[in-house]
């Protein structure tokens, strides 16, 4: 069996967790304080707590990086205390072959001083510090879910031998295409993890521009859709933030972009944001474009088109990654 640690934050961790456990012959068990999803392909699902107090203030925050030694480990959390406590408990219960974690420095360090090996999933921006450095050290082996010809970080080349570069992985990776560019839709993707986009904006662009019909998703008072995909297939261009999944399932369907980082811990949507204008791969911009300068913009997406998505090769990443998984865990025999 392989455990899959998902953090959290925004939904791309669980998502990234399905595309991967249906490439998998091992099953999978996912840990994470969000709800099991629908017709996920994790094969268990154990809950943890959330591991923050219900009030903002509170003792328990001060010092909660162990003197700079991690990112979170407050004093007197009990849902910290009690989330540590279930992923020992399923440890002792179910000796897992390895966890992939998905990602918390200190869950993956917690599980290695217990026996467990450990699979980091590694995240874009500027990891070189000396906390995310511990997790690279202590990892069995490390996922890079990018194109190394696309990203390729000067802080994980330390740990060369033990990475597999997969491609970006996309929930819609080898998925047949569906329909034909249209040539009169944009489609503008917010994010599940916060984005600063408003239907406001998106109704301004509508106003000043007649060559497009909008359509807004994910983003405060829009529509949502649970399957993007066709919507991304047809579409004439895509707007949206540079989060890991949101930019696979672009990378996937080839649509031209225009593609606005947000703001991340340790820059990862601004790191990816510097590789895909680097290779000049979408329309990156620093921030979402003003009525005045969006018909300008949109003109540049286009010209790009997306053939250069290619680079990112999400076409067999999450097998690719679930192959490395399986070959850092050799099969466990129960006593």
């Amino acid at each position: 069996m392989i455990g899959y640690y998902a953090h959290h934050h925004g939904v791309g961790h669980i998502t990234r967790a399905d595309a991967i456990a249906r490439s998998m012959a091992q099953s999978m068990t996912v840990l994470s304080s969000r709800s099991r999803p629908a017709r996920h392909a994790a094969s268990e699902w154990i809950e943890l707590p959330i591991d923050v107090n219900e009030f903002a203030e509170d003792s328990a925050a001060q010092n909660s990086s162990a003197d700079g030694l991690l990112h979170w480990a407050p004093h007197d959390v009990d849902g910290l205390t009690d989330r540590m406590a279930v992923i020992a408990q399923w440890v002792t219960r179910e000796r897992p072959s390895a966890v992939v974690v998905d990602v918390s420095v200190e869950v993956a360090m917690f599980l290695r001083l217990m026996g467990v090996r450990v699979i980091v999933m590694a995240i874009p921006g500027e990891r070189s510090d000396p906390v995310h450095a511990l997790a690279y050290r202590a990892a069995t082996h490390i996922i890079a879910p990018w194109s190394r010809q696309v990203y390729d970080p000067v802080w994980l080349r330390p740990y060369a031998d033990k990475i597999t570069f997969s491609g970006s992985i996309s929930r819609f990776a080898d998925r047949e295409r569906t329909g034909e560019r249209t040539g009169d839709t944009v489609v503008v993707l917010g994010a599940a993890g916060g984005t600063s986009l408003t239907r406001d904006l998106v109704a301004s662009w509508s106003a000043v521009d007649a060559r497009f019909e909008f359509r807004a998703l994910g983003v405060a008072g829009g529509d949502w859709v649970d399957d993007v995909w066709p919507l991304l297939c047809t579409a004439a261009l895509v707007v949206t933030h540079a989060g890991q999944n949101a930019v696979a399932d672009l990378a996937a369907s080839c649509a031209p972009a225009i593609v606005v980082p947000q703001s991340r811990p340790f820059g990862e949507q601004d790191a990816t944001g510097r590789a895909l204008a680097h290779r000049a791969v979408a329309d990156v911009l620093d921030e979402w474009p003003s009525v005045a300068h969006w018909c300008s913009a949109a003109t540049r997406a286009l010209e790009l088109g997306g053939h250069r998505w290619a680079a990112l090769q999400t076409g067999g990443a999450p097998a690719r990654a679930a192959l490395a998984i399986e070959q850092s865990a050799p099969r466990r025999t129960r006593p």
